[in-house]
């Protein structure tokens, strides 16, 4: 048994699907060897056979001669037991090779969607990125293990040659033309094949979208009775995908059909070429089998050239599609130049707004328009170098643009509004990285107001969430991702309109138990929200218009003194 996925060694290859393909073959280079020095010698064994048969019967059968039957009898069988033993490693190290490269091909997938973050998602569908991981990096890594039986098949073919040249070079020189020719022609078929895989895929692509979209607002669907129209359009793609699928299908019939028509072709043409060798005396009835069981044999790698053919094709269109995935960049990444995250207790300061995060302090940003207070909270966190670049954000007396990233994780968490759960236990989803107890977790779920939710589920913590948590409202689903920001202890909080979907006395207790929750050890909170609840539990107010820092203070100060500040918290109640 072994372990995969094999480590990863280098940047991959991207400048096109050959040279991403070549790349992964260089990952794997001992298996493919092995891999094809096996398939050379089952597929030699196979070859020679013939030729032992035909001296049998010339030597042993013709001749009279039972010691050299005997001993032509022996190599055939030994023949036999070398094909079989190379056959089945042959099959092993190309399986080997297929899971390697397909392995690899995922895990690169898994790394550029945990590495940039919502960059994937703006640039390509989720049912596009499913597609990709699920059956592209498969299809890809099946050339790896046609590869091994190509090899053999070539070898073999040169073998046969050599050994019909011994008997006639006429033949000899057939052989090695005309398998190149009849390979040749099943390039016919073959180009007409790609073409309408790609479509197929493009199509599956689709239809996978579109299912990926309709579960994903399945609840919202139902409730406006809108889950007809997704539907229609679900039958639709589906529909396409099917009739690419009945076209590729033609087209791997054509090529099915045109190997065993040009194969059988070549073998008919050569084995009465070889008849008339006999007839005319120029060769032994022993040659002549041995000729007919060329003749049979040569099929093989016909057929193994236009297999790798139709592999190749489906592996390049793969190939391209997960290039299409790991040539999305992060939006952030880690400076040449760090500087040192700067001592704990230090302000952050967004210099495009002017907003001022004080340290150990409960703040609130409000603005008439929630998305300016959003975004300038955002920037807190680093999710756009871009952004950054044209507005910086300082952390204490760093530019939080050269400071490491895992120092700003760690340390610079935000929770945004809308809240993501993943399938798995509860507990791992409130506790990913598995630092607290039960008791630390019920706490933070009595802060976050959400220990009724537990309390209604049969396995408590070791509840089964669904994917994105769509067992839950969207009320329990913000309090429980609340629990989860609470955990991480993070030094500063950012946390972007946490109550805006519970009850009015749910958020009276959320807002009640939030700075006693934030306040120890000195840890500093950034609320965006403009519920009165939650902002006369504040210690101070940030008042936005127009992206810009208007006013500050406290709640209570800032309803009398900012007529402005009033309207929008009035609006809100």
């Amino acid at each position: 048994m072994r372990s995969y996925p094999y480590p990863l060694t280098g940047p991959p290859d991207l400048r096109s699907p050959a040279r991403y393909l070549l790349w992964l073959a260089g990952r794997q280079k001992a298996t493919l060897a092995a891999g094809i020095l096996l398939g050379t010698i089952w597929m030699a064994s196979q070859a020679v056979m013939p030729f032992v048969l035909g001296r049998a019967i010339d030597d042993g059968v013709i001749g009279a001669d039972y010691p050299a039957l005997l001993r032509w009898a022996g190599v055939l069988l030994g023949l036999m037991v070398v094909q079989a033993v190379s056959d089945t490693a042959t099959h092993r190290a190309g399986v080997s090779n297929w899971m390697q490269a397909a392995f690899r091909s995922v895990r690169l997938v898994g790394h550029t969607i945990s590495r940039t973050g919502d960059a994937l998602p703006s640039a390509l569908s989720t049912g596009e990125v499913v597609s990709t991981a699920a059956s592209d990096a498969f299809r890809l890594g099946e050339v790896y293990e046609v590869l091994t039986r190509l090899a053999g098949a070539a070898a073999a073919w040169l073998v046969v040659t050599v050994l019909i040249w011994q008997t006639s070079p006429v033949l000899g020189v057939a052989v090695l033309a005309g398998v190149p020719v009849c390979c040749g022609l099943l390039l016919f078929v073959v180009r007409p094949l790609q073409a309408r895989q790609r479509e197929q895929r493009e199509a599956a692509g689709r239809m996978t979208a579109v299912g990926a979209d309709t579960v994903a607002g399945l609840r919202v669907l139902r409730g406006i009775g809108g889950e007809h129209i997704f539907v229609d359009r679900y039958r639709t793609r589906s529909a396409e995908t099917r009739d690419s699928g009945i076209r590729v299908a033609h087209s791997l019939a054509d090529l099915e059909a045109s190997q065993v028509f040009i194969a059988g072709g070549f073998s008919v043409v050569f084995t009465w070429v070889g008849a008339s060798l006999v007839l005319a005396g120029d060769i032994t009835p022993g040659e002549l089998v041995a000729l007919y069981g060329f003749s049979i044999f040569l099929m093989t790698p016909i057929r193994a050239a236009a297999d790798s053919v139709a592999r190749f094709i489906r592996a390049h269109v793969g190939a391209r599609k997960i290039l299409a995935v790991l040539a999305v960049d992060a939006r952030v990444t880690d400076s040449t130049a760090p500087v040192p995250a700067p001592p704990s207790g230090s302000a952050l300061v967004d210099e495009r707004s002017g907003i001022v995060v004080e340290p150990g302090l409960l703040t609130a940003v409000v603005s008439k328009d929630p998305a300016e207070a959003t975004d300038a909270v955002t920037r807190l966190g680093r999710f756009e170098d871009a952004v950054l670049e044209e507005a910086g954000v300082r952390w204490g007396t760093a530019d939080l643009l050269q400071v490491p990233l895992a120092a700003i994780r760690e340390r610079i968490v935000v929770s945004e509004a809308s809240p993501q759960l993943f399938s798995g236990p509860l507990r791992r989803q409130l506790d990913p990285h598995g630092r607290h107890d039960d008791d630390a977790i019920l706490a933070a779920l009595d802060a976050a107001s959400a220990l009724d939710i537990l309390e209604g589920l049969n396995g408590g913590l070791d509840h089964a969430v669904t994917e994105r948590g769509r067992g839950f409202s969207g009320g329990q689903r913000q309090r429980l991702v609340l629990a989860r920001a609470y955990l991480t202890g993070a030094e500063n909080l950012v946390l972007v309109e946490p109550t805006s979907a519970v009850d009015a006395h749910t958020e009276q207790r959320i807002s009640a138990r939030l700075a006693g929750v934030r306040r120890r050890d000195g840890r500093t909170t950034v609320v965006v929200t403009a519920s009165p609840l939650l902002l006369r539990a504040v210690d101070r107010v940030v008042f936005l218009e127009n992206g810009r820092v208007a006013a500050q203070g406290r709640h209570q100060d800032l309803m009398t003194s900012t007529p402005a500040y009033r309207d929008v918290v009035i609006r809100s109640e």
